[in-house]
């Protein structure tokens, strides 16, 4: 059974940007929330600040956005590669 690459990248895509989504929002409403986690997307999001402020929120969702897909992408690849073997 190989999987559909273009579904899977989406999927991811959509999942992870709606995680780092709600987590940043909810750390707009209660400061300090999930803080190290925002910290850590920080320190690999290039451009990307834990500060709190709702530019940073939308930079961090689009790079997480991007981070999903490419990551459904390779996940989805290397799997088709193995799973046809």
């Amino acid at each position: 059974m190989k999987l559909n690459l273009k579904a899977l990248t989406l999927s991811l895509a959509i999942l992870w940007g709606a995680c780092v989504l709600l987590v940043g929002l909810a750390n707009l409403f209660w400061s300090g929330y999930a803080a190290a986690f925002l910290n850590l997307l920080a320190s690999i999001y290039p451009g990307y600040h834990a500060s709190g402020s709702f530019g940073d929120l939308i930079v961090g969702t689009l790079y997480a956005v991007l981070d999903g897909a490419v990551g459904g992408l390779i996940f989805g690849w290397l799997y088709n590669s193995l799973a046809g073997k």
